[in-house]
């Protein structure tokens, strides 16, 4: 089994909530395979627990048999779930994929909701219900229509690791190998275990293979969201291809603009898509962008959906993939130095702490990473490449920053200038003249093993 990776703070706090004297409801979502089983399992190990996976059908039978190896007194108990639960009442209760207990049965929230109230919410009772669906568990679960709507004690939407944690998984691993893996699993712990190194020897053995869980993996995670999957696949695919606005969307896509606004907000919903904004403006600006949420849906969409029919007939080739992934991993290279940043930012790195970061555009102009600290008037503009660079090009680089930083229109504010790139030539010449600069060389100086925690 792989290392317990990177969820430190959120093991604490649940380890902490197991052991209060009080009733306990948490709920526990996330896009599927981000590891919210591993980490509930993590919490309950030391502990007598009842662990249930919901499935599509006779969930209460399924539920009471599990429960009476664990806890043999359920057998006695009345068979519908008013019973079952009372007699598993102040014990620790973990029910994965709750949503395949509503689909099978609407009214099982109510009887939920019923038997907290009039049972359960005096007790030492501690239920735990995850969902990979993240748009039933929002909707059905967390919202103040849903009947358990105040009396969850706890929820964790749970996130895909940090960039830095793949050092874990692949210590040998140069940092330019653990970039090109991190563009095609991100921080999601199921497709970052199926790596083995090298990456590219393993990527063309998983293509060929005919049990490759490349083939449905999409399928599979939108089909727990959507019903109707064909035409969110049409506009997962024109994002992946660099059509980020709703107008080149639609355009890509076909669809009308009244017809497409529900589809961008069920992804964004879903934790499928996020929308940005410059980070100069107010999130209700209408010059949003939309971006895939996460490495793998965007490596998929781009390289493995127009060649499906390929890979299955056994024709198409790693090359194929390895010959435009350069130009793939900049978008992911911004989202590393991104995460990089924010760790100078934490222990003070930098020239200032800033509040918020994300990227700038204007009409043709972009600039990658913007740092502001609001209160103090103070920015860092920071240019990304995923490129080796000479002393020249980076000083062309940074000299063209400090041009494009003029438009964005912080005048009387401190200003500060900044490159993150594969590899840069004579960095301390770059230094001294005043620029911030960082290459990979810099992520092992100045991110410690100890700053990735796993036990």
């Amino acid at each position: 089994m792989y290392p317990f990776v990177d969820r430190k703070e959120e093991l604490k706090a649940l380890k902490e909530r197991l052991t209060r004297e009080n009733f306990e409801l948490i709920v526990i979502y996330g896009r599927r395979r981000v590891g919210k089983t591993r980490l509930v399992l993590e919490a309950v190990r030391d502990l007598p627990h009842v662990y249930y996976l919901a499935v599509e059908g006779n969930n209460l039978r399924h539920f009471r048999e599990t429960a009476e190896r664990v806890f043999p007194e359920v057998r006695y108990s009345r068979e519908d779930w008013e019973g079952t639960l009372h007699a598993l009442k102040g014990k620790i209760i973990v029910i994965d994929e709750f949503p395949n207990l509503i689909k099978e049965n609407p009214r099982v929230l109510s009887l939920f909701q019923r038997v907290i109230d009039l049972d359960l919410s005096n007790s030492n009772t501690k239920m735990i219900l995850l969902g990979s669906s993240v748009s039933m568990m929002t909707e059905k679960v967390l919202s103040y229509k849903s009947p358990l709507y105040g009396r969850r004690t706890g929820s964790m939407k749970l996130k895909p690791m940090g960039f830095f944690s793949l050092r874990v998984f692949f210590p040998t691993a140069s940092w330019e190998e653990l970039v090109e893996i991190y563009g095609m699993t991100d921080g999601i712990p199921f497709y970052i275990t199926q790596v083995k190194l090298p990456f590219w020897e393993w990527l063309e053995e998983e293509l060929s293979s005919p049990v490759s869980f490349f083939r449905d993996e999409v399928d599979f995670l939108l089909k727990y969201e959507f019903s109707e999957v064909s035409t969110y696949k049409r506009i997962l695919e024109a994002i992946a291809l660099g059509k980020t606005t709703p107008k080149e969307i639609r355009d890509f896509t076909g669809l009308r603009h009244s017809d497409i606004s529900p589809y961008l907000r069920n992804l964004i919903e879903a934790d499928l898509i996020v929308r940005e904004v410059p980070v100069t403006e107010k999130g209700t600006s209408k010059r949003g962008r939309y971006y895939i949420a996460d490495n793998f849906l965007a490596f998929w969409f781009r390289f493995i959906f127009p060649n499906l029919s390929r890979i299955e007939e056994g024709t198409f080739s790693v090359e194929e993939i390895r010959d435009s992934y350069d130009h793939y991993l900049g978008l992911v290279f911004e989202k590393v130095a991104r995460q990089f940043l924010v760790k100078l930012n934490k222990a003070g790195n930098l020239p200032f702490k800033f509040t918020k970061i994300g990227r700038w555009w204007h009409k043709n102009e972009e600039i990658d990473l913007v740092a502001l600290n609001e209160r103090e008037k103070r920015a860092l503009f920071v240019e990304v490449k995923w490129k080796s660079l000479s002393g020249r090009e980076a000083r062309g680089i940074l000299w063209d920053l400090e041009r494009k930083s003029e438009l964005v229109g912080l005048e009387g504010w401190e200003k500060h200038y900044g490159l993150v790139a594969k590899e840069i030539r004579n960095k301390n010449a770059l230094k001294s003249e005043g620029w911030l600069v960082w290459d990979l060389g810099d992520f092992e100086r100045l991110i410690s093993p100890g700053e990735i925690s796993y036990l």
